[in-house]
Formats: C-alpha cells, structure tokens, sequence
C-alpha cells in the first residue's frame, strides 16, 4: 500500500502524517516509541489493521517528532511538546474532533491531550499503555527506572536495528523471518540509536497519573494479559483511575497492537466507537487451487548494499517481471508481501513452470529467490485467498533453498505422468501445519510448456 506522505507544522517542526479512508469518524493514531509512516506498510499485519479501522473511520497516522520521517530534534521533546504535534497534524488534516488511539507510551500523550482538549476529542482508546513508566511505592508493578537503564544499556542499545527485540514487544511473531527483518529495519528508520537514548530518557521521566482524573472523553482501555513490555496492571490501573473507562482485558503476550489476532482488535475498537461491529464476512468459497510463494533471499543485505532508491527501482522491475510470467502462465496475483509474490493457480504444473520461470527471470536481475508450492482447498473472499493451503504454501516456500522450487507432494502425486523431475527433500514440520509433509525440489520443470495444464 502506498499513501501519500504530508507534513504539519508544530512551531519549527515538521510532522509526518498520512490519512488513510473516508469513514465516518476522524481516527488518530499515535504511535508508541517509535514509527515511520512509510515502511510501516511493509509490515502485512498493519495492513490489515488499518484496513479493518477504515471501514468505519477516516485514519490519520503521524511520526512523533524525532523519529521516523518527521525533524529530528537536538532536544529531548517534552510531553507537552509531542501532544501539541497531535494538535497540527489534526489541524493540517482538517479534523475538528477525532478519537485517539493511543499505543503504548503514546497513550500518556492521548490523555494529556483528551485533558487539555475535551472539545476536540470524541473518544480516547489506549494500548498497552501507561500512566507512569517506572516503580514508585503506589505504583509497584512497573519497573525501577535504574533498573530500566540497565537493561537498555545491556540489551536494547547493542542490538538497535536487528530486530531482535520483536522477542519482548511481539513475541507471537518472533518466528516470522520476514516480519523480523522488517522490525530491524523500522528500528533503523524509526530512530537512529543516539535518538533513542534521548527518547528513553524522556520516557523514564512520564507520570500523568494527576491527569487522568480530568479526561472527560469515553475511554476504552485495551490490554493483553501477558504483555512482556507493560505490566496488565498499568491498564487497570489506567482504566480505575478514569472515570467510566471500560477496561478489555485481551489474550495474548504481544504488546504491540499489530500482534495476535487484529481483526479482534480492530472489531472491539469498531464496537467501542460506533456502537456495533460489522457482521461477519459472508462465508468464503471454496476452490481447489495451487498457491505460490516466492521471496527474495538475503533482501535486506542487497537493499543496505544497494540503497533506497536502486533497491525501490529493483523491486520495480522484480515486481514487472513477476507479473510477465504470471499472465504468461495464466496465474492470479492475489498479493504482494514486501519483497514477496503470492499468487493462484487452477493447474499444478503451469504453477511449477511459472515458477521456475520467475526464479530464472529473478537471476538475470540480480536476484537469488526462493518459491514454494502447494495445492489444496483455498478461502476466496473477494481478490484474497485464505486458509490452511495457503499457509502450508507459506511455510513451504520458507525452506527452499536459494534458486529452488520447492514443492509438497500433493503438488508432485497431481503432476504425475509429466515429465517433471523431482529430487526428494525428505519429511519436515511445517510451523502451525498439522502433520508431517514430504517436500520435493523441481529438477526439470523446463519440459512444460507455457500452454501446459
């Protein structure tokens, strides 16, 4: 997905943002410790979340100052300084009134500005947040604040931009490879790590528990029992404190929003804001269908190497490529996944033929791919395929080697009578599959024709 990038001036600074949808209400999103507003829709998982929000609100989005696409600052901002860049970017996108979304440390903004602004805010939603971040003698859940520097200093700082702490903030998806390279690089675009000292140090000093008295706005607080980053108590804590706050305890260990199951999530915002969440989506058809994935090996490396601007040109043309072979092959795009191609097919072997073709046409770009193949019983609903298959598709392509298509087989026992060599990759586990599957490497896929079926 692709939004256009604006900015907003607060004082001397300018502030990224971008409004996604038209619905019905204005919904402000403020981020947690950091963001950036353009690599976020490379994460499928925010895709999904602001696609199920836009059904009924219109979404602004922004980069507190100091990270992401928004100045940087030499000065650790205030409190009151980040919550009057809510206010800008709310002028700039001509909102009056808007509910605010509040994740983690930007929800003690959202309540600073729900206080402060009563008349412009309709609604004040928190995740995963918090009054105070670190132990005082009435607030004993939290963390000591030495003991908090300690810890940045042993474990955040020496592994700034590797992703690695995807461990603690998101730990359902911990192994996701794709969603793990991604989170190393919003580390490295959401803050540079001088930046985030500053910002950690800010952060140590938030306490508006003297505020919350005076939040006038309905308040919904959203908290999963298990977060490893916020104490559940530092939520009901929040929701005791405001008055007529409705507290959601959510299952789960993941702190941020984007984690677990988000259409729930994004279900019981529906529900708090409007009164009514949307009826369940029509039952899915059901379709026998071959799946491919593929994905770029070492993608991240080769975009360091290349740069943002000849990595985005590459994609291009990878992305081009891909969709060549498709028509040619008579698949169907269903969707892209950062770097990586899923798509349909009602013919095993023309999807084997397809995918060899891409991973040639990857190497005469430049580029090492893997794909995997799988052919079951898929959801459709709309121009999306869902299910089991898929999945097992999903998990298939991950094992492949570089320049290999991989392949279940249920796909080898359907091309039987082909002349398609296979070479047998032996028995393995796929991750949230049932069962144990046979894998096979196509060897000569180069016999079926492009007409093939």
């Amino acid at each position: 997905m692709a939004h256009q990038t604006r900015y907003a001036k607060s004082g001397d600074v300018s502030i990224a943002y971008q409004v996604i949808g038209d619905g019905g209400i204005d919904l402000v999103v403020v981020p947690g410790y950091i963001s950036n507003v353009e690599i976020a829709w490379e994460n499928p998982a925010i895709v999904r979340l602001v696609d199920q929000l836009t059904k009924f609100a219109r979404v602004i989005i922004f980069d507190k100052r100091g990270t992401g696409m928004s100045d940087p600052v030499e000065d650790v901002p205030t409190l009151e300084q980040r919550m009057d860049d809510v206010r800008a970017v709310m002028d700039a996108a001509g909102s009056q009134r808007a509910a605010l979304l509040g994740f983690s440390e930007g929800g003690p903004m959202c309540i600073l500005f729900a206080a402060t602004y009563p008349e412009r805010t309709n609604a004040l939603v928190l995740s995963g947040a918090m009054a105070r971040s670190t132990w005082a003698p009435d607030y004993p859940w939290a963390t000591p604040a030495q003991a908090l520097i300690e810890s940045a200093q042993e474990f955040m700082m020496p592994g700034w931009g590797t992703g690695d702490s995807l461990d603690t903030f998101a730990p359902s998806l911990a192994d996701d490879r794709k969603i793990r390279e991604w989170w190393g690089r919003m580390e490295r675009v959401g803050a540079s790590p001088s930046m985030v000292g500053k910002l950690f140090m800010m952060f140590l000093e938030t306490d508006v528990r003297e505020v919350l008295p005076l939040v006038q706005a309905p308040t919904l607080v959203m908290h999963r029992h298990g977060d490893r980053v916020v104490n559940v108590r530092a939520g009901q804590y929040l929701a005791d404190k405001i008055k007529g706050a409705r507290f959601l305890e959510l299952p789960g260990r993941d702190h941020m929003g984007w984690g677990g199951s988000v259409e729930n999530f994004a279900g019981e915002i529906e529900e708090f804001l409007t009164g009514a969440r949307a009826k369940p989506a029509e039952e899915f058809d059901r379709v026998l269908a071959t799946v491919l994935f593929t994905d770029i090996v070492g993608s991240t490396e080769k975009a360091a190497e290349l740069g943002d601007r000849r990595w985005r040109e590459l994609l291009l043309d990878y992305y081009a490529m891909i969709r060549h072979q498709l028509e040619r092959f008579r698949g169907r795009e269903v969707k892209t996944t950062g770097d990586g191609f899923l798509a349909s097919f009602d013919g095993p072997a023309r999807a084997i033929a397809c995918a060899q073709s891409i991973v040639t046409g990857g190497k005469a770009l430049g580029l090492e791919l893997r794909t995997g193949l799988h052919t079951g019983e898929c959801e459709v609903l709309g121009d999306d395929v869902g299910g089991i298959a898929v999945h097992t598709g999903a998990r298939i392509m991950a094992l492949a080697e570089p320049g290999e298509v991989l392949v279940s087989s249920t796909v080898k026992d359907l091309v039987a009578g082909s002349r398609i060599g296979f070479a047998d990759r032996e028995t393995h586990t796929l991750k949230g599959v049932p069962g144990e599957w046979r894998l096979f490497a196509v060897l000569d896929p180069s016999a079926v024709s492009g007409g093939g079926s």
